[in-house]
């Protein structure tokens, strides 16, 4: 996939783009259903399907109270969108003057002028331009004059309710990765290099991989499991611990990942968690006995809750 950063709204002089538009926060099952139906649409007509998003979230140029955390970086976007077969992800960067342009001046500057849209998939619920002020049923009449279609997708539902960023943080916040999941379509992870710890976790027979996970939103503390991609594509099942440490006096949160089967050094690998059970809670132990037999009946539930995963991924 081709990624674009749309510094100048220059024309790319794509192929017929078929483009759906977002922030595809998490690239959650909402977002898959406009990205297959772009795809699908490029494919029918020979043309190329885009992504457009922003770059950094409007929340933060708009400097609103509350920014929400993030659930992918842009390069986790890129990969996702990429799997679900886009071909290129155009990273429109969100500025006052991009907030401030009209709903007008953003089909003709930025759909029909930079991207070349031909046709256009959105949500049924989509808002665009200045304040939000146009909706799908606008931008279909702006496309006719423009040059380009409007599809108009209803909104994935989950539980009764419509699928949203919002609500996998919701879900994580809680710990119930399992529900996060469920919305995602996939287990969320996070990315993340190994850092030096106390080294506590060998010497009590489970050996920890302590990662950092730079800015990404981590759920509720507590004990998961799930699989761990390596550098070199092995994905051993991991249980991961979120949390302060408190039976060690631990003031601050960490991530630490015991990779079940696994040996070797870690330090400085870029690692991949991904939470797809929830094991407990966190809690304080009265002592490293105690603590060893609970982490022995951790990795015993990881194993019967999750498959083996594939060696490779």
């Amino acid at each position: 996939m081709h990624l674009v950063r749309l510094e100048t709204l220059t024309p790319l002089g794509l192929a017929s783009p078929a483009v759906t538009i977002g922030n595809f926060d998490g690239v959650h099952r909402g977002h898959q259903a406009l990205v297959r139906e772009t795809v699908a649409r490029a494919r029918t007509t020979g043309g190329v399907s885009v992504a457009l998003t922003f770059d950094p979230h409007p929340a933060q140029v708009l400097g609103r109270a509350r920014v929400p955390a993030e659930l992918t970086t842009l390069e986790q976007k890129s990969e996702l969108l990429e799997a679900l077969g886009t071909d290129v992800l155009a990273v429109l960067p969100f500025t006052r003057a991009v907030a401030a342009l009209t709903p007008e001046a953003f089909a003709r500057e930025v759909l029909a002028g930079a991207v070349g849209a031909r046709h256009v998939v959105v949500g049924d619920t989509f808002r665009f331009g200045h304040r939000q002020a146009g909706n799908a049923f606008l931008l279909a009449a702006l496309g006719t004059a423009l040059g380009f279609s409007v599809q108009a997708v209803p909104p994935v539902l989950d539980e009764g309710r419509p699928v949203s960023s919002s609500r996998v943080r919701e879900a994580l916040a809680a710990g119930n990765v399992a529900h996060a999941g469920a919305l995602l379509g996939r287990p969320y992870f996070v990315d993340g290099v190994v850092v030096e710890g106390d080294r506590r976790g060998r010497t009590i027979g489970f050996p920890t991989a302590n990662l950092d996970p730079g800015e990404g939103l981590l759920p509720a503390r507590g004990v998961y499991a799930g699989p761990c991609r390596l550098s070199d594509g092995r994905a051993p099942l991991a249980v991961v611990n979120v949390g302060q440490r408190p039976t060690f006096g631990g003031r601050t949160v960490t991530v630490e990942a015991h990779l079940l089967d696994f040996a070797g050094d870690l330090y400085g690998e870029r690692l991949r968690l991904s939470f797809a059970a929830h094991l407990r809670d966190e809690q304080r132990f009265d002592g490293v006995d105690a603590l060893v037999a609970q982490i022995r009946r951790d990795v015993e539930r990881a194993r019967a809750l999750l498959p083996r995963p594939p060696e490779r991924v």
